[in-house]
């Protein structure tokens, strides 16, 4: 701003200095030449100039104004008309179309006035003069201004496009903040979950069995080996730049499929759990998100079963249908512990959302088109996974694979 109130006072200095020199030569006949009275008001007619952007339609009507004083003293108009144009030109870069048709109006009356009290004047080329100069320069301020107002507008468009592209960058940050709690969630939560078991195991038999306390080590070995590998294989995938592979090297080690269902619920059964699994329908491959997403699923079913009903008797059921895969984890609720609130018996009392876990499951088979359906029985509690396994599957659920 104080660049340009030094810009606007160098011009009306400028054109004060150019008019002057202008008035000092020999004018045309019938108009006497510049004395004090004329150079103030060749001062008076410019230097206003200087406040064009903050007062400008009073700066316009004041250098008209004073130029029909100059005139009208008998001094050679053309020495002050470059001011009462820049005058102008100011009104029509700020202000509304109308405000600057108005001042140009003035402009060129007073134009009109100046060729009248000249003998020798043609009147038809001063009121060309008259209509054309101030037209023209209400044509460039309106440009001028309309520009700065598309520029206006692309600084704000600009702006909010950064804006949201910081906003997307954040959610983008979040949502991989949350896909990581989840998956550090099943990893954490199931695994040590089995070696609390064992381990509460181990201590209870130490003495009288050594053996059975020589298996739960056994068990609490492999567990804590295999958390480590999915730890591993994430930190890998944190530390790993765009476009590199893993760790600075690929990783060979398999990602948790339904196909490795077996594994896992051995290693519940030996934290104490009793489970059985049960498989229909031919098994297929499935692509590897799905079958991620059942194995953690029941990864985390089995986890709460292990936490709130250690001494139920667990079922897995995997179907293989012919467009989609259908998981169901029950449990009978011999034991159960906290899980067993106020109102189990009722479904409505149940808050399906209750838990990082659940909402973890959900958020998983919302990911690949399926839904999870959790609640109790009559005799116990069941979660429910149906997943899509091929595009007509999709369609039938109303869902797209591509989320």
């Amino acid at each position: 701003m104080r660049n340009k109130v030094l810009a606007d006072v160098a011009l009306a200095v400028a054109f004060t200095a150019a008019s002057m020199l202008l008035g000092h030569e020999q004018p045309p006949p019938d108009w006497q030449r510049l004395d004090a009275a004329g150079y103030a008001l060749t001062a008076l007619v410019n230097l206003p100039v200087a406040a064009r952007r903050r007062f400008p339609v009073g700066v316009a009507v004041f250098v008209c104004a004073a130029w029909v004083v100059f005139v009208a003293a008998g001094y050679w108009p053309v020495v002050n008309s470059l001011a009462p144009l820049m005058a102008l030109y100011g009104v029509a870069t700020v202000r509304p179309v109308r405000v600057a048709l108005g001042c140009a109006a003035l402009t060129g009356g007073v134009w009109v006035y100046a060729g009248l009290t000249a003998a020798q004047s043609s009147m038809a080329t001063v009121v060309a003069q008259a209509v054309v100069f101030p037209l023209v320069m209400c044509w460039f301020g309106h440009s001028a201004r309309v520009s700065a107002q598309r520029a206006d507008r692309l600084g704000e468009v600009t702006e909010r496009l950064r804006s949201e592209r910081q906003d997307a960058a954040k959610l983008a940050v979040a949502e991989e903040q949350a896909r990581i709690a989840r998956e550090l969630h099943d990893v954490v939560a199931h695994h040590m979950s089995v070696i609390s078991v064992q381990a509460g195991m181990a201590s209870y038999v130490f003495a009288s069995e050594p053996e059975s306390a020589r298996k739960a080590l056994d068990t609490i070995s492999d567990t804590t080996r295999e958390a480590l590998q999915e730890m591993r294989r994430m930190l890998k995938v944190l530390r790993a730049g765009p476009g590199e592979p893993e760790g600075g090297s690929p990783s060979y080690d398999p990602m948790p499929s339904v196909t490795r269902m077996g594994e896992m619920i051995e290693r519940v059964r030996a934290a104490g759990l009793a489970v059985e699994l049960r498989i229909e329908g031919t098994p297929r491959a499935v692509a590897p998100g799905v079958g991620l997403c059942a194995y953690r699923v029941v990864q985390e079913a089995l986890t709460n079963v292990l936490k709130h009903a250690p001494h139920a008797r667990a079922r897995v059921l995997v179907a293989y249908e012919p467009h989609q895969l259908r998981v169901a984890v029950t449990d009978d609720g011999a034991g159960a512990g906290p899980r067993e609130a106020p109102g189990r018996s009722d479904p409505a009392t149940i808050p399906r959302g209750a838990g990082h876990g659940l909402i973890g499951m959900r958020e998983r088979a919302r990911l690949y088109g399926g839904t999870v359906d959790i609640g109790p029985l009559d005799d116990g509690f069941e979660v429910r996974l149906t997943l899509p396994t091929s595009a007509r599957g999709a369609a039938r659920r109303g869902d797209s694979l591509d989320v």
